[in-house]
């Protein structure tokens, strides 16, 4: 199985990781990317030759369209506004295409292309990383076991092991994408209705086994991508929160409240705020060190007439041995394992959401033969 992968950077190089030694097919791995250091960082933390580094602007279609071609899929992991004009690239090289996303409205670009792709026999799975991803297709999942699903309730975050000041918290993946997912409005079914809420609202507190404790959940936008669409009628509630430890939801909504989310540039000084701070986030919080990934998702709802509730929690650290990450682990992990699917041609063509054709069992299987701690509970 060939591969072109775009992005080179912390996800870039799980997704490579993860194809070339957790997958037996993969013959060949190209990886693009403009910034030539960190393709040359990929090549030396992965020394395979199956692995091929070419310097190129993704938004170069001259340059992607011919190693598209060359390719049985296409993996995104740049950033999310590139994946609509990706997806065009994809369907006219007639190759399969996957992204990590983050963005409804970019995703609505790709799904509008169904047509397209299925006359093209090629098949793209927008969002597949960790939440949009692998948490919305556990819900998804979950709801099916009822007979009639009441509650879906999905909780993810990535946190630093060791907590540090000024917020407790690491950049883990893009700062620019954070921000989004702190300051667009969340999507959630609420009594039967799919509806918006503010991000950084509806604070609540939960548990995780030490040495966690207890923890906060927050709204924030995009985590779980088109399932409000496709679970309307299905549920009565739905709704995502991101997980961090105490104090951080208050922390950025007086960021927000000072207008350092703001796009908006101040003449004066001819940058905008929100530039300002993703470089003092990147700068300033302290490296993340060993971190975790906690995921917990509860679904209840009515088997043979009598209440049932079904729950599933992940936690995952980061491997030491080979410097993965939790967090690449948890997003790249499972973007590899439906790359390789795709490679198989185990799913229809056409642009979908991932919960309608991603077959979810045989996704938490691999990421238990990858060390992932999966545990399940009903009652």
């Amino acid at each position: 199985m060939r591969y072109l992968l775009l992005g080179s950077g912390l996800q870039g190089t799980a997704i490579a990781w993860d194809l070339l030694f957790n997958s037996e097919a993969t013959t060949q791995i190209t990886v693009c990317d403009i910034d030539i250091d960190s393709l040359n960082a990929l090549s030396e933390k992965i020394d395979d030759p199956r692995l091929q580094i070419l310097q190129a602007d993704v938004s170069d279609k001259e340059a992607i369209l011919p190693l598209a071609k060359n390719a049985d899929v296409m993996i995104s992991a740049v950033n999310y506004w590139f994946n609509a004009s990706l997806t065009e690239v994809a369907i006219e090289a007639g190759t399969h295409f996957l992204d990590l996303g983050g963005n409804n409205d970019i995703t609505a670009k790709q799904f509008a292309q169904n047509e397209m792709a299925e006359k093209a026999g090629v098949t793209i799975i927008p969002d597949c990383g960790l939440a949009p991803g692998l948490a919305g297709l556990i819900g998804w999942e979950l709801s099916t076991r009822f007979d009639e699903c009441h509650e879906v309730h999905l909780r993810v975050g990535g946190l630093p092991l060791e907590p540090q000041p000024p917020m407790n918290y690491g950049i883990v993946f893009s700062a620019e994408g954070l921000i989004n997912e702190y300051i667009e409005p969340a999507v959630v079914i609420r009594n039967g209705a799919v509806k918006t809420v503010p991000s950084m609202t509806e604070l609540e507190e939960l548990t995780f086994p030490e040495p966690f404790g207890k923890l906060e959940a927050f709204q924030t936008s995009g985590g779980i991508s088109s399932l409000p669409e496709t679970m309307f009628g299905k549920v009565t509630n739905l709704d995502y929160k991101t997980i961090r430890y105490p104090g951080h939801c208050a922390q950025i909504n007086l960021l927000m409240s000072l207008g350092l989310t703001s796009s908006e540039e101040i003449e004066e000084f001819g940058v905008s705020p929100r530039k300002v701070l993703v470089d003092r986030l990147n700068k300033i919080l302290p490296p993340v060190g060993v971190d975790v990934v906690l995921l917990q998702a509860t679904a209840t709802g009515l088997v043979d007439g009598k209440p049932q509730t079904y729950s599933l929690q992940i936690i995952d650290y980061a491997d030491e041995k080979t410097g993965i990450s939790a967090m690449m682990r948890m997003t790249g992990f499972p973007a590899a394992i439906i790359a390789t699917m795709l490679a198989k041609g185990t799913i229809a063509p056409g642009a979908k959401p991932q919960e309608l054709v991603i077959p979810v069992p045989e996704l938490l299987d691999e990421l238990r033969k990858r060390d992932v701690s999966i545990t399940e509970d009903n009652h």
